[in-house]
């Protein structure tokens, strides 16, 4: 029987791709300013690693700038990230909260594990509201490995879960699944990667697909 579902936050959840060109773009003009970018933004860079951590991404995109750049860099995008997302500009992805509803309903509890900083997650959380179904949101900045595996387990340490799956639509998702011997999800959405949902359990186009997958784990755990 599921007691619980981890699930990733973007390119999951919430749909980053409304709010990840305007942002970024936002950023590198900022960069272009300061003398520090002289061609377009990267966005398609972006695109292919989407998902990893942020000191990832800006060692991927400002391969030549100095650590105290990239940090600043990594500063600012947050700071537009979370000014999009308060504006009303983004959006989760549809039945974000139907499936939850059906969830709690069900009592499985529900967590979110992101590669996403804190402040950014919490401002998903709370424009849309989603502590009204979400036990607790996990971002990789509360620990020191920055390997989502090592954040689920954390997720299941702290609640004491012994069956859960985790959803999500990259690698390090299904990697964190398999890591803490979970049913790894994979969610056939905008960032997805064939290659990388090859390696799921199972592989979902829709969020509300979970209700089957959770209705037939858990009846057959009643026979």
């Amino acid at each position: 029987m599921l007691q619980s579902l981890i699930f990733d936050m973007d390119g999951t959840l919430f749909q980053t791709d409304k709010i990840l060109e305007m942002s970024l773009d936002d950023t590198f003009n900022h960069l272009r300013t300061l003398n520090q970018w002289d061609t377009s933004t990267p966005i398609d860079k972006y695109r292919e690693i989407m998902g990893v951590p942020l000191p990832k991404v800006w060692e991927a995109l400002l391969p030549t700038h100095s650590d105290e750049i990239r940090k600043y860099t990594d500063d600012y995008f947050l700071k537009r990230l979370v000014e999009n997302i308060r504006n009303g500009k983004g959006a989760l992805y549809p039945n974000v909260k139907e499936i939850f509803s059906f969830l709690k309903e069900n009592n499985c509890s529900i967590y979110i594990a992101s590669n996403g900083l804190k402040d950014y997650l919490e401002a998903i959380v709370d424009y849309y509201e989603l502590n009204n179904w979400v036990t607790e949101t996990f971002s990789i900045q509360q620990i020191q490995t920055l390997d989502k595996g090592n954040l689920v387990k954390t997720i299941i340490k702290k609640y004491g879960i012994k069956s859960a799956a985790v959803v999500g639509d990259r690698l390090s998702d299904i990697n964190a699944a398999k890591d803490n011997n979970l049913l790894a999800v994979g969610c056939n959405f905008d960032f997805a990667q064939a290659d990388e949902l090859a390696q799921a359990d199972v592989v979902i186009d829709d969020l509300i697909e979970l209700k089957t997958i959770v209705l037939k784990i858990n009846n057959s755990s009643l026979i």
